[in-house]
């Protein structure tokens, strides 16, 4: 029996040294890429829309059209664009000034959650644009978001301005939800869009927070904050709250509601602020009505349109995600898909019952 517990204890502790070593490469594994993740470098790409259109016809020319005409078509394509390179050539060559070249248009995509993470990638796509960008191109933004942090929606709203500060036009086309600070996004636009029943609006501040003092004293449980400052902390989650830490807690949160309601003010002059900053959606067509957008247009509408005359490009700004980061964010992505889908079904639940 001794010896069964002398063996026993040998083998556990092999398996808890074991253990141990792999908790720790892991963590020294995570701690570099950490590290590499800091240092880490994305890169651009970019798309061309009426590339990725005029494939699609091609492709369904084969499968619709005879084989033959087809062809003839793909042929005169090609023969077109040659002709359109050999003139600009010879008016190159003579040192004339070409024609005037078609206008280009940028599309960039924001996908929001509540801590407006899409920033990152936003901030390096508007610094790319601006490299290259003039007055006589355009922006486009499809954005989707249903709001979140205010600091970071401001953030991300200074990156759309900073493209509105160059003089360059700015359009952004919301085919879902754009709220709360979606919203403070999207107002900044020179022309603003939505699909006939995007939800637009939620010109509002809202926080919550639980609390458990009256559960800790019921169980002898004391919990102190100690603060430096009259209104360090105005309302706690496991504190006794107050009745002046609650009335400065309203107070703040109503002058975030007042700067909210300034900005929108400043970018849609025409909009009756007072009216529709009470915190409601609208559906598109409703939010239209109330001027708080455009157009009615979906965003593929949109830029199909510009396709027929302008040089549209999709931009993205792409980081190579290792699998433990790929993992993490499915995660996250997941949550923020189940909170988007219950906030639109109480948003969709509320108009239908007005």
């Amino acid at each position: 029996m001794t010896a069964f517990v002398a063996e026993y204890g040998l083998f556990l502790a092999k398996v808890i040294t074991l253990i141990a070593g792999i908790l720790l490469l892991v963590g020294g594994i995570g701690a570099l890429l950490e590290r590499r993740r800091e240092h880490r470098e994305g890169h651009i790409e970019v798309k061309s829309l009426n590339d990725h259109l005029e494939d699609m016809k091609t492709d369904i020319e084969a499968a619709v059209v005879d084989e033959v005409l087809a062809k003839q078509h793909e042929k005169s394509r090609r023969k077109q664009e040659k002709a359109d390179a050999k003139a600009l050539k010879k008016t190159l060559k003579q040192g004339k000034e070409p024609e005037k070249p078609r206008k280009r248009v940028f599309v960039l995509n924001f996908d929001g959650d509540i801590h407006a993470s899409g920033v990152e990638a936003l901030r390096e796509e508007v610094t790319a644009v601006l490299t290259i960008a003039d007055k006589d191109d355009e922006v486009v933004v499809r954005l989707e978001s249903p709001g979140g942090l205010v600091h970071a929606y401001g953030l991300a709203s200074s990156q759309l301005e900073r493209i509105k500060n160059k003089g360059i036009r700015l359009t952004i086309c919301v085919d879902r939800v754009a709220a709360s600070g979606g919203y403070m996004m999207a107002c900044i636009a020179d022309h603003l869009v939505a699909a006939p029943f995007a939800l637009v609006g939620s010109i509002g501040v809202v926080a919550q927070l639980p609390n458990f003092h009256r559960l800790l004293q019921k169980h002898d449980v004391d919990y102190e904050v100690l603060t430096a400052g009259e209104y360090k902390r105005t309302l706690t989650v496991f504190g006794e709250n107050t009745d002046k830490g609650r009335e400065k807690f309203i107070e703040e949160l109503e002058d975030t509601h007042d700067l909210f309601k300034t900005f929108v003010a400043e970018y849609r002059p025409r909009l009756n602020v007072e009216k529709v900053a009470t915190g409601e959606v609208w559906f598109g067509r409703r939010a239209l009505d109330e001027q708080l957008i455009d157009a009615i247009s979906t965003s593929d509408d949109y830029l199909f349109e510009l396709c027929s005359e302008h040089d549209v490009f999709e931009l993205h700004y792409e980081v190579k995600v290792g699998l433990q980061e790929r993992l993490g964010q499915l995660a996250v992505n997941t949550s923020d898909n189940l909170l988007l889908r219950w906030w639109q079904r109480v948003m969709n639940s509320r108009m239908l019952s007005r």
